[in-house]
């Protein structure tokens, strides 16, 4: 019996390899991220989206941004979206790949205040700009991960976590 079970758990464990190893891998995704602004007066946070295989193929390649949602924090009821962006709707919010940083890629996101339109404020990169003034480096990018990855993680901890159990429990028995 135990002969049986210990061979369905390697089977199982081949056919979720085997099948993880043929997948083709899918040429385009959307790409998905989350932004945090750190200033003492305007700090606030957002995320937006983007899909990968719409980068452009010049020097300093960008994609547009697909989705974007940004609020700060002293007034978190206003929201602001890609269609805020003062170049929308011919270019909006694009993303590119940083050179050198903590993240793959940083948001091009240039927009007004809903409460004073005087005031503009621009996200590019890491920097956050409040009219004239630039704050370097307090924008930071954290990746959301993907549904399928976080699927594929609790599978093999369970199949890892069972087959500890199944060890455990063996060697009570002996």
């Amino acid at each position: 019996m135990k002969l049986l079970s210990g061979l369905m758990l390697v089977a199982t464990s081949l056919a979720l390899i085997g099948t993880a190893v043929n997948q083709q891998s899918a040429n385009a995704a959307i790409i998905q991220y989350t932004f945090k602004i750190e200033n003492d007066v305007f700090g606030g946070q957002g995320v937006f989206s983007f899909d990968d295989s719409t980068l452009n193929n010049d020097p300093i390649s960008i994609a547009p941004v697909q989705f974007l949602k940004f609020n700060f924090n002293n007034t978190p009821d206003t929201v602001y979206t890609e269609l805020d962006d003062l170049d929308y709707p011919l270019l909006g919010p694009v993303v590119f790949p940083t050179v050198a940083g903590k993240s793959t890629f940083g948001l091009s996101y240039l927009f007004q205040d809903k409460i004073n339109p005087a005031i503009t404020y621009e996200i590019s990169g890491y920097d956050f700009t409040i009219g004239n003034e630039t704050f370097s480096g307090s924008v930071s990018y954290s990746p959301i991960p993907e549904p399928v990855s976080l699927i594929g993680t609790v599978t093999v901890c369970s199949i890892g976590w069972l087959t500890s159990r199944k060890v455990r429990l063996a060697k009570k028995a002996a």
